[in-house]
This record gives structure tokens, sequence and C-alpha cells, in this order.
């Protein structure tokens, strides 16, 4: 099993960009994006199903990133607008087993090398 971050870059305050992760092995029922800040701990950022239907997203970054999946491709994406220097950290895609969509990073059982995004002031 393998996941591959993408995506990740500079951008100014303001800007947007869009995170993709590339699943390969087997496929899952839920699927989250994580970060990790230097010196602070990973926190959750979205999580979403099987089907896309349901989501969840940290108060932090609700109304301005988006997450998604593309099943076909075992793929899943992450659209983050309006970026905030605060949103300056390294990105993981993680993957589940469970049909619940958790939140808490003991869930995600299989997570790869991360991708990392600078937002600028």
């Amino acid at each position: 099993v393998q996941l591959q971050a993408s995506g990740g870059g500079l951008v100014q305050a303001g800007g947007s960009l869009r995170l993709s992760c590339a699943a390969s092995g087997r496929s899952f029922s839920s699927y989250a994006w994580f970060r990790q800040a230097p010196e602070k701990e990973r926190e959750f950022v979205a999580a979403i199903s099987w089907s896309g239907g349901t989501t969840y997203y940290a108060d932090s970054v609700k109304g301005r990133f988006t997450i998604s999946r593309d099943n076909a491709k075992n793929t899943l994406y992450l659209q983050m607008n309006m970026l905030k220097p605060e949103d300056t950290a390294v990105y993981y895609c993680e993957a589940s087993t469970s049909v619940f969509v958790p939140t808490a990073a003991t869930m995600y059982g299989y997570w790869g090398p991360g991708t990392l995004v600078t937002v600028s002031s």
C-alpha cells in the first residue's frame, strides 16, 4: 500500500493550492488530510467517505478547503483557497478501513510522505 501526496509549494496569503494523493495497492473506505506545522502536533484537516457524500472539516479550514476523491483513479484531493500563513505545514493524506469517516489520527492506519505547503504573508 502506498499513499503519495503531491501539489504542495510556496504561495502567497490569499492564494490557492490543490493537493493530490494517489493511493495504490488497495482502496479504502475513508480518507483524510492531516497536517503538521513545525514544533506542533499533527492535526486533522478534512475527511471524506467512500461515496464522497460525507465530509468533515476542521473549524480552521471550513469554508476555505474542499476535500474530494475520484475512486476510479484512487485519488484524493484537497482544494485549498484563501490560504493563510497559519496553514503552513506538511500535509499528509491518510487512509482508513473504517466506514465511519473518523477524524482521529489513531483511526487511520495508512499514510505516506507528506507534501509541504508554505504560505507567505
